[in-house]
């Protein structure tokens, strides 16, 4: 009698452990602090930027404390920023999914950078396309740390 109570106490455990692991729970992986550099198709950064992404549960992001880090005349001030993920992950908290960032800019108007790329951990890659006014057009690949 005591082996089969021990038995469904394990069973119950790893029942509730196993709730624990869907998508949702691991996009608290996706919060915090990020950083990014965009390198433009010669490998030169074209532009790079620190925000904070913050989760909600219909899959977009919450983006707050946005700031390029290089000057650009393509994005003076107030821009707008939008964000999507889609994430899975696994019992050791390894996150991976992919992940989407739009920047329309407010003064100049009229120019928005697009990003899409793929979550792994700490870590997103992928490519990014700006398109606007004249002189403020470009593509290449990103990739944001988190801190």
């Amino acid at each position: 009698m005591k082996y089969l109570r021990l038995a469904a106490l394990l069973l119950v455990g790893l029942f509730v452990v196993g709730c624990g692991s869907n998508s949702n729970s691991n996009s608290a992986n996706l919060n915090g602090t990020w950083n990014a550099t965009l390198l433009s198709t010669n490998n030169t950064t074209a532009f790079s930027f620190g925000t904070t992404l913050a989760t909600n549960s219909d899959g977009s992001l919450t983006i707050s404390n946005f700031n390029f880090t290089t000057n650009s005349s393509c994005f003076g001030s107030g821009e707008t920023e939008t964000g999507s993920f889609s994430l899975t992950g696994n019992f050791n908290g390894q996150v991976s999914g992919k992940f989407g960032l739009n920047v329309q800019s407010g003064s100049p108007s009229g120019n928005t950078l697009t990003m899409a790329g793929t979550v792994n951990g700490n870590t997103i890659t992928g490519t990014w396309t700006l398109a606007g006014s004249t002189g403020c057009t470009g593509s290449g690949a990103f990739t944001m740390t988190k801190m």
